[in-house]
């Protein structure tokens, strides 16, 4: 078997480019795909600190994200890829470095936004982020 490639999905364009990079070039990988709920984007409104509220909109994102996972496998349906489907909770570059650390990660794969000029430097990129934090080879895919 090859490698063991990481792809981060959070349902852009890019994510899907990135899962059709690795398929094209690590042929016989084994990949997983992680998706991080970030509880930042639950908001700070009154309804998030309600127990139900918070336990219904995290079940609402596991769906959500079980369904691109669902999209992005279809990818793999003439592949000799192997395909894992991870769900984490946190930062998501935060996460996505720690997960590459503890899960014998050899390679990253991500989509990049594209985002540049003011939007970057305001914003931010989480691709970026995980380039510099990354113990492992990372590839930005546009």
């Amino acid at each position: 078997m090859g490698k063991r490639v990481l792809v981060p999905v959070d349902g852009s364009e890019q994510a899907h480019r990135a899962f059709e990079f690795v398929a094209e070039e690590f042929g016989d990988a084994e990949v997983v795909l992680l998706h991080v709920i970030n509880p930042a984007e639950a908001g700070y409104s009154a309804q998030a600190s309600i127990p139900s509220f918070s336990e219904e909109w995290y079940e609402g994102e596991k769906a959500a994200a079980e369904e691109l996972f669902d999209d992005i496998a279809d990818l793999a349906a003439d592949t000799e890829l192997t395909v894992d489907r991870a769900i984490e909770v946190g930062k998501p570059i935060r996460v996505i470095v720690e997960y590459a650390e503890d899960n014998a990660v050899d390679q990253i794969v991500m989509g990049s936004h594209g985002r540049s000029g003011v939007t970057r430097i305001l914003l931010g990129s989480v691709a970026e982020a995980v380039v510099r934090r990354s113990p492992v080879p990372v590839t930005v895919v546009r």
